[in-house]
């Protein structure tokens, strides 16, 4: 019989995160993560294909109605590669996003039953859209060498923090959502049109360089917003990236994971109850 003996106590509100027991429990966020991979495309005909039709397709919509009918401009890249760049980078915010905020309610009978970090189930989705992520920027590539359009070397810099500062918006808003859906369940109603509102509310379909200068920073505030337009700058070849911009997203993301990791701790322990 084993002798390891397991107490759970209530955690100080100074230090909320025990990294040792995330870390102790890290196979588990893997096991969330490869179960809604699984279930996203169980029984699909396309499967993982769907990663790439639906940026492909808002893609064609958006150039032909945006790019031609309404002549938004591109600055130095072709606008259905512009597009795409916004929609790739905003799909894996929104997607994290949408999925982390329902996580809790759709596992209510291991949340009840079983104990294990909670924030493991909002942060497990991450993963999931990674993978999404990765499909659909290969993609990307394969439309920029179309376009002839080669990205700058900073580009290995830019984009990979570009993907940290997206996953600690989406995944610190999903942990306050989560925790505002379980006790509130008009946020999943609320949700998909806050979405909806704020892809116009980031540089997805327009430049920020259409922005005046104090605007584009109060738009910064968007954690996806410096991120765009700086992959697009390396995109295009150019160096002179807004570190300005993006630094004011980055630290809204983190301000973001902080407070929605916060709140989602002081509320946990009330979870199992009112789920």
């Amino acid at each position: 019989m084993s002798d390891k003996v397991i107490i759970i106590k209530a955690k100080s509100r100074i230090q909320l995160i025990d990294w040792r027991e995330i870390w102790e429990y890290r196979e588990l966020f893997l096991v969330f993560a490869w179960r809604d991979i699984k279930v996203r495309y169980k029984q699909t005909i396309l499967g993982a294909g769907w990663a790439l039709l639906q940026p492909l397709f808002s893609m064609f919509i958006f150039t032909i109605f945006f790019g031609n009918f309404a002549k938004i401009p591109s600055d130095a890249l072709p606008y259905p590669l512009f597009v795409l760049i916004g929609l790739i980078f905003w799909g894996f915010f929104s997607g994290t996003l949408s999925a982390a905020s329902g996580s809790l309610i759709a596992n209510e009978s291991i949340v009840k039953k079983a104990y294990f970090p909670r924030e493991i189930l909002p942060l497990s989705t991450i993963g999931t859209n990674l993978i999404d992520f990765s499909i659909s920027f290969i993609m990307l590539l394969l439309v920029a060498v179309y376009f002839q359009v080669i990205p700058n070397i900073l580009a290995l810099l830019i984009i990979p923090l570009g993907i940290i500062i997206g996953a600690l918006g989406a995944g610190g808003l999903g942990l306050l959502l989560s925790a505002f859906n379980i006790k509130y369940r008009d946020v999943r109603h609320a949700l998909p049109f806050f979405i909806q509102m704020m892809i116009f509310l980031s540089p997805v379909i327009y430049p920020s360089s259409i922005m005046r200068p104090s605007f584009r920073y109060l738009i910064a505030l968007n954690p996806m917003a410096g991120v765009i337009e700086a992959v697009r700058i390396v995109f295009s070849g150019g160096t002179s990236v807004n570190w300005i911009t993006l630094a004011i997203s980055g630290t809204s993301s983190i301000l973001l994971f902080i407070i929605g990791y916060y709140y989602f701790k002081s509320t946990e322990r009330f979870f199992a109850d009112i789920v």
